[in-house]
C-alpha cells in the first residue's frame, strides 16, 4: 500500500485522465440510454459514474487498474447513474 492514491482513490489516474475518461464514459452511457446532454454534463456524469463504478467493482471483488479497466468501470457506473436519474426524474 505504498502506492499513492490518485483522484477519487484510484491509483495512477490524474485529473486530466479522469476528465477524458469521464467525458467518454458519460457520452457512451448517454448514447446507450438514448439521452442527449451537453458536454459538461457528460463529463460530470462520467466522473460520478467513475466513482460509482469503482465502488461497485470493489464491492464485487474486481480490481480496477489501468485506463481501460477504469473506462469500463466508469461506463458501468455512468449507466447506473443515468438510469437512476431518469427513474427519479422521468419528465427530463
Amino acid at each position: 500500500m505504498n502506492e499513492p492514491l490518485g483522484l477519487l482513490g484510484t491509483p495512477h489516474i490524474n485529473f486530466l485522465s479522469l476528465i477524458i475518461i469521464g467525458g467518454l464514459a458519460g457520452w457512451v452511457a448517454s448514447s446507450l440510454l438514448g439521452v442527449r446532454h451537453w458536454v459538461g454534463t457528460n463529463i460530470l456524469i462520467g466522473v460520478v459514474g467513475s466513482w460509482v463504478g469503482s465502488e461497485l467493482a470493489a464491492f464485487l471483488g474486481f480490481a480496477v487498474y489501468g485506463s481501460f479497466n477504469h473506462l469500463l468501470a466508469a461506463l458501468a457506473g455512468s449507466v447506473v447513474v443515468l438510469y437512476i436519474w431518469h427513474i427519479l426524474h422521468p419528465e427530463v
